[in-house]
This record gives structure tokens, sequence and C-alpha cells, in this order.
């Protein structure tokens, strides 16, 4: 009997986590899973899910007078009656009501596990939020590692000249969202020490506008193209010379499975989860956190020494193969919704 599988997501509208929920529901779509999703309403996210023939309902998960979500997440269980509800997040997990069912909980980050207390299971996509689960109080045998895949698209690299900047200039890509925890202030920094050096960032957030001001304080604001949110990731990364990754706090790291996955030379700073990632010097290279020197140096050794930037991006690849592809990750999804499945069913 096949698995129906309901996944429910109330965080922002724009971010990493929002992106893989869309990347697992097609996934699992792909590998035969019947999959219904709540979300958010977001234009690019819920086009991701028609085009795939996902149906979905968008819901407002709100606060905790927010009554009128968990009633729709009623009804959706209702009608879909699925054998597997998988939550993203705190609200999402927060409003879904037990059922007939194995509630599974997601954590890509370090969220207050009160709202996580209805769940069975608690899948975490980094070793330090299991350890930070398990600290907490949560059975160990309840909690299970899987780590993200990259959502790999189609696309020609793109010109230059589209985004302001010339031919033969070396090129810094940066992806997340404009947050003080992804250091991009730190990316600017480094940036000003390397007078030839464009940076792209493909991003929104709280800090664009202090970091557009930094970028004039700095005399860069010609050569740091900020780009907003974009969908055209793989045409981004085709064209750049490096990735670079300066976050600050990181428990995962999405950008860098996806850096690998597009041959992108990656430098990266050592928080939590980029220093699980990245093996320093072999598939990228690590630098410390808050530290714009250390970051310039590492940026100037992959564009001096093109060879071995593309050394890294090579064994990048093979890592995403051999550890992140979406078939890996799908199997180990799967095969902890045929555990919960069994137990639920003894328990019911």
């Amino acid at each position: 009997m096949s698995l129906k599988v309901l996944t429910a997501l109330g965080g922002g509208k724009l971010g990493g986590a929002e992106a893989f929920f869309v990347s697992l529901n097609l996934a699992l779509k792909s590998h035969g899973v019947p999959v219904h999703a709540a979300l958010r309403d977001n234009p690019v996210h819920t086009a991701d899910l028609a085009r795939a023939g996902i149906p979905y309902d968008t819901l407002k998960f709100g606060g905790p007078f927010d009554v009128w979500t968990s009633r729709r997440l009623r009804r959706m269980v209702k009608h879909f009656a699925p054998d597997i509800v998988l939550t993203f997040a705190s609200r999402a997990s927060a409003h879904m009501p037990k059922g007939n069912y194995a509630l599974i909980g997601r954590l890509g980050g370090y969220y207050k596990l009160r709202h996580f207390r209805k769940c069975d299971y608690l899948v975490c996509n980094a070793p330090d939020l299991v350890r930070y689960v398990v600290d907490r109080g949560w059975p160990k045998d309840r909690v299970v590692l899987i780590p993200n895949f990259p959502r790999i698209d189609e696309g020609d690299a793109i010109d230059r000249s589209v985004l302001g900047t010339p031919e033969g200039v070396p090129v810094a890509l940066a992806l997340g969202r404009l947050h003080r925890n992804k250091a991009l202030d730190v990316l600017l920094r480094a940036a000003a020490t390397i007078p030839d050096l464009w940076v792209w960032i493909a991003g929104e957030g709280v800090e664009r506008a202090s970091l557009e001001v930094l970028a004039r304080d700095l005399g860069i604001a010609e050569r740091v193209k900020f780009l907003g949110w974009r969908t055209d990731r793989a045409s981004l990364f085709k064209a750049a010379d490096l990735c670079v990754y300066p976050s600050r706090e990181e428990p995962f790291g999405n950008v860098v499975v996806e850096a690998w996955a597009y041959g992108a030379p990656l430098v990266a700073t050592a928080a939590v989860g980029p220093s699980w990632l990245v093996r320093d010097g072999k598939d990228g290279l690590l630098t410390p956190v808050d530290d714009p020197g250390a970051l310039a140096g590492g940026i100037l050794r992959i564009v001096s020494a093109p060879d071995f930037g593309r050394q890294l991006a090579e064994n990048g690849k093979k890592r995403v193969a051999a550890e992140f592809s979406e078939d890996a990750v799908v199997l180990a999804y799967m095969d902890l919704f045929e555990k919960a499945r069994r137990i639920s069913a003894r328990q019911g």
C-alpha cells in the first residue's frame, strides 16, 4: 500500500526552508508518493507545485489566536486521509492537529521544541540540530538525521551585461536571506579589499537597506549587485567564478550543496553547518566566522588559481552524488515514513 503524505509549512515567503519544502514535495511526487501540501500563499512556490500536479492549500499560519488555520488543516486531514504528516518548522507543527497518522516535525534551525510536542518523530537536517533536540530531552530514538538535497535546475549562464557586470572580472555569488546571521556585511568588507572583484547577492530581507548603505560607504556600490530573490539560480551559478557563503550561524547550509551541485568553487565560513559539510581544501575553503580578511584571502586563493578552484568544484560534485543526492534523501524519508506508519498502526 502506498503512503499518502501531507506536508505543511508555515514559514516565511522566501528562504532556504521554503525552497526545500517545494523541492521535497516535487521529489516525493516524482517517486510516486501521493502528496498534498499546505503553505502560505506564494506565487513562486505554488506555481512550482501546480506545474508538478501537486494539490495544495494556502493557509494563513498565524499566531496562537489563528484558529482558522487549525480548522482548515483538520478538514484537509479528513479529506486527504494521510498516513504521514510532515510539518516544516514551528508554526505548521503547532497548528497541526493530532490524528490517525504519524506526525513528523522537520527542523532546519534551533526552534523551540514546545511547538513540536505533538510530533511522533523529529527530522533534523544537521548533526548539531540532533544534539540540540536530544540535549533538551527529546528521545534519541525518535530523532532522525536527514540532510537536504540541492534542487538542480536547467539554465544557461546569464549574460553578465544584463547585471551590469563587465566581462573578464571575477564574480563572487552569494545567495540567501538578507539577515544578520548570513553575514553579507562581512562579504562586502572582504570585497572592498579586492579591487577587481564584483559581487552578486541573490536574496531579499530586512538587511537590504543597511547592506546597500555599507556598500556605498565602502566605495564598492558599483560592483555590488543586489539581485533580489531569483528563480534562475542555475544561470547565476554558471556565470559566477565562485560562490561565497559567509554565515555567522548556520546549522546546515543549503547553499553549500547547491554550489557543489552546480560546480561552483566555494568559500564558506566555519559556522556549524558548513564545518560539518565542507572538507577544507578538498571540496571548498573554510575561513573563520566574522573575519573579512580571512574571507578575502579565501576568495583570492580561488580567483588566482582557477585550476585549484575547478578541483574543489569537482570534488564537491562527487560529494553531492555520494551523500546528498535527491534519491538518497528521499529514500531516507521513505524509510522513516514506513517506520513511523508501522509504529502508529500498532499504537492505534
